[in-house]
């Protein structure tokens, strides 16, 4: 099917002209963008776009579906993960994770950036049919622990170093995992290990977070007592999270924010002024999963934040879907129109992941990925998504 057309098309950053058709090669590289018709092109009813990026899983967590109850907040669902983490086999995770893999796979995903807090996801990677960031989490609250946390990190991220040189679709960075869990020793390191590389970190997913570093109040405390951690040497500055530990990163640095459920304006614009490229990456599904809240997306737009789409972790969300994600926004905020959430989907996903000029845009020269969406112009229904490249 070298030439495609459909009822609508999106580029990645908005709609095209009423009956242009994509010329598509046998690897799916888009040869050509044209106006129609063309009769050789095969119709698709509903819409084509290119594949979705998926910016922040953990595939590596993809066994623990269900095990933690919705709705307990962030702090109590951090205590379960690490409690519970290990109630498998190793056969159960393996499965677990190729089934996550092969969950996006079909449901349009043509690169993701995955989690990773051990070497588990060397397997799925090698599958290489997406384009794969692992973002290596360092954590460490305790100053006298830096060092042999971010070892650990170096020794992990390394394993996954050497794998890249054979898929030129993956690559890896070393990140923090949240504000609460690195100190400023170890965020030194992270930021000192690779200049100007892609940073990624779980930010302001809760209304504790601030308050620990505002006033050390909260329920943040508790968390880091339960886990056996002594922040007896912690002194609040008095700001919020992120105008504290961004003072930490340098600005080359290109940040991905995750979660931002308590995000206010200020702390966008302080992000903003700090860093030349900052991206905001929603997890609605997972949100709502965890706090039953979403982030001010309205602010966000408001203040020209590039906004990207994860789907956190299927012991998070029941499913590893970037559409369902979409269109959970659009229950919320309907009045954020399609062409803009198919745009955070897709090419803002990919500048995200430093990936804009493989995929993430229907342009010569570029492999994309193509997808069918259906159902996106009936109101009260869910969408479809099929991959057909």
């Amino acid at each position: 099917m070298p030439f495609l057309t459909a009822n609508k098309i999106h580029n990645g950053q908005g709609w095209l002209p009423e009956g242009t058709v994509i010329e598509v090669s046998d690897n799916g590289t888009i040869l050509s963008v044209q106006s129609g018709p063309n009769e050789e092109a095969v119709f698709y009813e509903g819409v084509l776009a290119p594949g979705f990026v998926n910016v922040h899983c953990h595939l590596e967590l993809s066994h623990m579906k269900g095990v933690v109850g919705e709705h307990t907040g962030l702090i109590p669902f951090l205590k379960n993960i690490p409690q519970h983490r290990n109630d498998f086999t190793d056969e159960q995770k393996k499965a677990a994770r190729f089934a996550g893999y092969n969950e996006l796979y079909r449901n349009g995903v043509v690169a993701v950036g995955d989690i990773a807090n051990t070497t588990d996801t060397i397997d799925v990677r090698a599958i290489g049919a997406m384009h794969c960031h692992t973002f290596v989490e360092a954590i460490g609250f305790g100053d006298v622990h830096a060092p042999k946390a971010f070892e650990y990190a170096l020794q992990t991220y390394g394993t996954f170093k050497a794998q890249d040189s054979a898929f030129k679709e993956l690559k890896q960075s070393i990140v923090p995992h949240a504000p609460y869990s690195v100190s400023e020793t170890l965020f030194r390191k992270i930021n000192s290990h690779s200049f100007g590389s892609t940073i990624a970190i779980h930010n302001q997913e809760s209304r504790d977070e601030d308050r620990f570093f505002k006033s050390k109040k909260g329920a943040i405390p508790d968390l880091l007592h339960s886990l056996g951690i002594d922040d007896r040497k912690f002194k609040p500055s008095g700001k919020s999270s992120i105008q504290t530990y961004l003072e930490y990163i340098s600005v080359g640095h290109s940040v991905v924010f995750v979660h931002n459920t308590y995000t206010k304006r200020k702390d966008v614009q302080f992000a903003r002024k700090r860093f030349d490229e900052t991206h905001w990456c929603l997890c609605p599904n997972a949100n709502l999963y965890i706090e039953n809240r979403l982030p001010d997306i309205d602010m966000l737009i408001s203040e020209g934040a590039s906004i990207c789409i994860g789907t956190d972790s299927l012991a998070s969300n029941h499913q590893l879907c970037v559409l369902s994600e979409l269109w959970t926004i659009k229950q919320h905020f309907p009045h954020i129109d399609w062409e803009l959430l198919i745009e955070w989907g897709t090419i803002s996903g990919a500048c995200a992941l430093q990936m804009q000029i493989d995929i993430g845009l229907i342009r010569v020269g570029t492999t994309p990925g193509i997808i069918h969406l259906i159902g996106l112009d009936q109101p009260g229904i869910k969408p479809s998504v099929k991959r057909i490249i």
